[in-house]
């Protein structure tokens, strides 16, 4: 007698290995994104920081202070590498921060980086 041999049952192998193609496509996607948008909370966070160094400059020029003075009290809040330009028109003075958003050095620092900055503007009360 002999003996009935059973085959296992057949697979379609056409879809061997799709998971790990999906895989492979949309890790580096995610990774993108993940790096835009801490990207995009850095450029954020300048931004806040360029306009709290605007209004520290602003107040101390409203106060009368020179301009060294108000150039002190802007750097020490700006980020590194901002601009700073305190314009005066009779009593208004207007304290402006600029900084660019990127890398400076390497390969990266030929990419277009976006400018931020912020502008406070304030009557001085040492003047009538």
């Amino acid at each position: 007698m002999r003996a009935f041999s059973r085959r296992p049952p057949e697979r379609f192998h056409g879809d061997a290995g799709y998971v790990t193609a999906e895989t492979a496509i949309v890790l580096p996607v995610l990774a993108i994104l993940v790096a835009a948008a801490l990207w995009a909370i850095a450029v954020a966070g300048t931004q806040l920081r360029c306009i709290d160094a605007a209004r520290d400059g602003a107040r101390a020029a409203a106060r009368g202070e020179s301009e060294t003075a108000v150039m002190v009290a802007a750097r020490a809040t700006a980020p590194q590498g901002a601009s700073i330009d305190i314009a005066r028109n009779g009593s208004r003075i207007v304290v402006t921060v600029k900084v660019r958003v990127g890398p400076t050095a390497g390969v990266l620092a030929s990419m277009p980086a976006p400018t931020v900055g912020a502008s406070a503007v304030v009557k001085s009360e040492a003047e009538p």
